[in-house]
């Protein structure tokens, strides 16, 4: 029944969404590419989530218990193993290289290949950034919000509207909106 299991999992998850990664590994991360590659994996995400935007070279591991919700962006290099479950709200950025696992390993007799896998699950909440080569560990919900600074790693949840840095993380600040004067981009003077 196992085997069976499997192989419903690579046809239906992880073989179709390697060859879209693997067919459009060669374009640029630019907009257009970003919005066809995450358009093509998102056919083969649970929930089929809307207007993902997919850098290259992004790995998702477990991907039937990845749950994205609409307007997320994974940037280049990413690493998601959802084996305990990974929840993104809306809007959920991502930037390169940001590593999250819902699996802890343990210890058992001084070793840890004998310790076994301790998945827990990992939720990110809506509008949330995860800067450039943080990671966020099993059973933890970051709230809604959120700012992850650069090189952090998230041990514990956070509360919504946090700036989190460090490692491991605290909280450093209460993030506020800041308004923009800016409506578009041609209002930019360079």
């Amino acid at each position: 029944m196992n085997i069976l299991k499997e192989i419903h999992y690579q046809l239906r998850y992880a073989l179709p969404i390697w060859l879209i990664q693997l067919l459009t590994a060669w374009l640029p991360d630019i907009s257009i590419f970003i919005r066809v590659r995450g358009a093509l994996v998102s056919l083969f995400l649970p929930g089929r989530p809307k207007n993902l935007t997919l850098g290259r070279d992004v790995t998702l591991l477990a991907i039937n218990r990845l749950n994205l919700g609409d307007g997320v962006y994974i940037a280049k290099g990413s690493w998601i193993n959802a084996i305990g479950g990974i929840t993104f709200e809306n809007e959920v950025v991502l930037a390169p290289y940001v590593v999250m696992s819902s699996n802890n390993h343990g210890f058992k007799d001084g070793s840890v290949k004998r310790g076994g896998a301790h998945p827990g699950p990992i939720t990110i909440g809506f509008g949330t950034w995860i800067a450039s080569h943080s990671v966020v560990a099993a059973n933890v919900a970051v709230g809604k919000g959120n700012l992850v600074a650069a090189n952090s790693v998230v041990t514990k949840s956070t509360p919504d509207n946090s700036v989190q840095a460090g490692v491991p993380a605290k909280h450093i600040k209460t993030r506020l909106d800041n308004p923009s004067t800016i409506n578009s981009k041609h209002d930019i003077k360079l």
